[in-house]
């Protein structure tokens, strides 16, 4: 599977890296965990270059981010809680969760986008919160695209050192994408409201 992927990472190029990083910030196809660590393996195969590839990864997870935070800052919360509330089941998420991420960012203040990036799931929630709370846009973009830059930069070396360990490296990326599959079809098969439970 993970050579099907390789192939798939380096014929869509540095364009493809933006496009399914974006993807994967806004609703996650395939997680940034297996693309900029394939794209690791690429760079070690002298098939891609490093700073490109963490340049354009960088850029796509900061679309991704922003446009959950462009939807709390433009929709704010009386639009945002409806569409919310009607598509919960699809994005496994209520509107509770985001008051209480969005209690959890004005607690611990801008820096959260920031750290947030080194946390799987709440790098991508925190966005929205930090829209919501209309933090500066350059100040955001700023922060999100620094802490995923130092994310990438991890992703993109462990892919590297563990090019050479080729049953290994298909073990973790077959395991990264059940798990993430599993994980997602058990929340939304689970889902139910509050209201209802």
């Amino acid at each position: 599977m993970h050579n099907f992927i390789i192939q798939a990472i380096e014929q869509g190029g540095y364009i493809g890296i933006v496009v399914l990083m974006a993807l994967e910030n806004i609703f996650p196809p395939i997680p940034s965990e297996v693309i900029m660590g394939l794209g690791g393996v690429l760079v070690a195969q002298g098939r891609m270059q490093f700073w490109p590839l963490l340049i354009c990864g960088t850029i796509g997870s900061t679309l991704g981010n922003y446009a959950w935070f462009w939807a709390g800052d433009t929709w704010g919360y009386q639009r945002l809680r409806p569409f919310i509330e009607r598509r919960g089941r699809w994005l496994t998420l209520e509107w509770e969760d985001v008051e209480r991420a969005t209690a959890f960012f004005l607690k611990h203040g801008q820096w959260t986008v920031f750290f947030a990036r080194f946390l799987p799931v709440f790098r991508t929630m925190v966005s929205l919160p930090a829209g919501l709370a209309h933090m500066g846009k350059p100040t955001f973009l700023l922060y999100t695209f620094c802490g995923a830059a130092i994310w990438n930069t991890f992703l993109i070396t462990a892919g590297s050192m563990l090019a050479d360990a080729e049953q290994v490296l298909g073990w973790i990326v077959g395991g990264i994408i059940v798990l993430t599959a599993a994980g997602y079809l058990w929340r939304f098969i689970t889902w139910k409201p509050r209201a209802e439970r």
